[in-house]
């Protein structure tokens, strides 16, 4: 009996011996972001140093445009109202950006750390090592060695945004 199907985070092959994969799904920091293009007061906006598409929520004017120019479905939020804390006191790194209402926020791979040597919490905090973070353009890097040496996968390459998240076989 076969159960599951080719949907994401869903099982898959004979009963006894599935199979089960999972895809992390945030910004994809391309090289020709389709937020950046459309965003009509220059919140979203792709860092030349590093590549990091970033959001600057102190610009944002909570429109939305930059969601209808990504073509990865879900990757930002619209924080509708004004965000209620869930402690009394501030979590997370002082210099990541506050959580405003009427603005979008996305991914933007703990650029706070990366600005001062460091690497995303997500690939510092990822037990099975599964997230690498490097520079894509030095041959000698971790993750410039891995996808030289290993298949991999991209989404969405062919609307020509450039992604730079690959998905290792």
């Amino acid at each position: 009996m076969t159960v599951g199907g080719d949907s994401d985070n869903t099982p898959a092959g004979d009963y006894g011996m599935n199979t089960m994969s999972y895809t992390p799904y945030h910004c994809m920091h391309c090289d020709n972001p389709g937020c950046v293009a459309v965003c009509p007061t220059g919140a979203a906006y792709k860092d030349e140093e590093t590549g990091i598409v970033m959001q600057d929520v102190d610009v944002c004017i909570g429109c939305r445009t930059c969601l209808g120019g990504c073509p990865y479905t879900g990757v930002r939020t619209h924080i509708q109202d004004e965000p209620i804390p869930a402690l009394d006191w501030p979590l997370g790194h002082q210099k990541a950006p506050a959580h405003k209402a009427n603005t979008v926020e996305k991914c933007i791979l703990c650029f706070y750390r990366v600005a001062e040597g460091g690497i995303p919490a997500c690939v510092e905090g990822c037990p099975g090592r599964a997230r690498v973070f490097g520079d894509l353009n030095d041959p000698s890097s971790e993750v410039s060695k891995l996808i030289a040496e290993r298949e991999y996968t991209q989404m969405l390459p062919e609307n020509g945004t450039g992604p730079n998240v690959y998905y290792l076989s």
